[in-house]
């Protein structure tokens, strides 16, 4: 049994590590979403300034280089928010990007 068992153990590690990128690439486009819409949101208030901040915040410091784009498209206020896919963990991206899009009514003053 022994001997089964450590000749199952790397396809059980492979299938484990699997499971792990799947729900760290869920995890990503759930974070760049909400970041989106968080964004579009303060944005549509208070400005383009405000918007990047407020994407930022809900990005925590271990994701590489986030990128946030803002502005008023008509009457709504639109978020983009791009983010790496992750290998593994947050940090180590292999440069597939991930989109966040979020949008909101204008509520500036012209």
């Amino acid at each position: 049994m022994a001997i089964e068992f450590v000749g199952m153990l790397p396809y059980i590690l492979l299938v484990v590590v699997a499971v792990w990128e799947c729900v760290l690439i869920g995890y990503a486009y759930s974070l760049v979403g909400n970041a989106a819409d968080e964004a579009a949101r303060v944005g549509a208030v208070h400005g383009g300034g405000a918007c990047r901040e407020a994407a930022l915040e809900h990005i925590s410091s271990g994701w590489d280089a986030p990128t946030v784009e803002c502005g008023a498209s008509g009457n709504l206020y639109k978020a983009r928010v791009t983010l790496n896919l992750p290998l593994l963990f947050p940090g180590f991206d292999i440069g597939v990007p991930i989109e966040g899009h979020g949008g909101s009514p204008n509520e500036q003053e012209d």
